[in-house]
């Protein structure tokens, strides 16, 4: 499989080449890769966008968004431009600084957590060896914009909006993290790039026997939950709270909320693809070299991007198939039966790798 590090390195080798100081060189990267990882962020999410709306659609009978462009393509990007011309409003009574703050700490958050990801061989910019330790702890500060926003707008909707949201992130964190950590004790890292190396063979969801098949089902219903997707998107009830948290704001600020959803949506498919479904590895068989062969030409950044929008279309599935839940039920159903189930599969996780009973 074609290693995309030949190309960064390659180029790192052409800037020390002309004579340049190690520090211009690495703020020449810095600067290149900021660029290339929100341009990234912006054309995800508005893909994200018309990916959901069509998703729907389909669900539902229907065509979609048509109007704009060839089958409604360009739909998102009118819908883009028109945010961005929409006027900054900002209420009397309200805490300006840290209404203004509040999406920006979201949109920084999901940034940030785009770029721990593997995208392809050789194509990942954070590699520390507590790479999922640092994902989970740049996934709370998100929590601390959603709260400012429902604080400081200064509006009893969005301090319920932001408070149900609060403690719905918070709690169902427990049980993503602790699916995670299961297939970290089976990997015996938490290093990203040896993660992704460990699957080659095989991806853990079917090395890991038991445990893991539990763990990806207990991560996927929490990183529905997580991201405020329905049928637990109850900081966003309409019927009840107007538009939840962000019912105050209006204009880009509104669009930094929307696009931090749409690619939270991604961010955690991603993140299931690299623990569960070997990242950028592709589908190899034991015994069928011919299969692996074949596997093997389909370039990595294919793969990983297949496997994530894979499971995203599940996580969509569940938000048009099932009724939106009660807060109370949703809270419940964390604490008294996700959790304990975590804790019990990541001890049988240990009893199961301590013993040798996985392929």
């Amino acid at each position: 499989m074609f290693d995309f590090g030949k190309w960064t390195s390659a180029f790192n080798s052409l800037l020390l080449g002309t004579g340049m100081p190690d520090w211009a060189a690495v703020l020449i990267e810095c600067v290149i890769i900021a660029v290339l990882v929100l341009a990234t962020y912006t054309v995800l999410a508005l893909f994200y966008i018309l990916y959901e709306r069509k998703l729907c659609a389909w669900f539902q009978c229907r065509l979609g968004p048509m109007r704009v462009g060839k089958w409604g393509l360009l739909q998102v990007f009118a819908d883009m431009f028109k945010i961005l011309i929409k006027e900054l409003i900002c209420l009397k009574g309200t805490d300006r600084f840290l209404f203004k703050l509040a999406p920006y700490i979201v949109i920084t958050s999901s940034v940030t957590m785009l770029a721990c990801l593997p995208w392809g061989n050789g194509l990942q910019i954070i590699d520390w060896n507590i790479g999922i330790f640092f994902i989970l702890a740049v996934s709370s500060v998100g929590v601390l914009g959603i709260l400012l926003a429902g604080w400081a707008s200064n509006n009893k909707y969005t301090l319920i909006g932001a408070m149900r949201s609060g403690a719905q992130m918070i709690s169902y964190e427990l049980s993503l993290g602790i699916s995670l950590m299961t297939i970290c004790v089976f990997a015996g890292t938490m290093n990203i790039s040896e993660l992704v190396a460990e699957q080659e063979s095989a991806w853990f969801l079917f090395r890991g026997h038991i445990p893991a098949l539990i763990a990806f089902i207990i991560y996927v219903i929490a990183a529905t939950a997580e991201t405020n997707r329905g049928p637990f998107d109850l900081p966003e009830a309409e019927h009840e709270l107007t538009a939840g948290y962000h019912t105050e704001y209006s204009g880009i600020h509104f669009g930094f909320f929307y696009l931090a959803e749409y690619l939270n949506l991604f961010i955690v498919s991603g993140i299931a693809t690299l623990m569960f479904l070997g990242g950028w590895m592709p589908l190899h068989i034991p015994g069928w070299e011919a299969f692996n062969h074949v596997m093997d030409f389909i370039p990595s950044v294919v793969w990983f991007l297949a496997k994530a929008f894979f499971i995203s279309f599940v996580i969509i599935w569940f938000k048009w198939t099932f009724p939106r839940v009660r807060i109370d039920q949703m809270l419940a159903f964390e604490w008294k039966y996700l959790m304990p189930f975590s804790l019990v599969n990541l001890i049988l996780m240990a009893v199961f790798v301590a013993l040798g009973w996985h392929f």
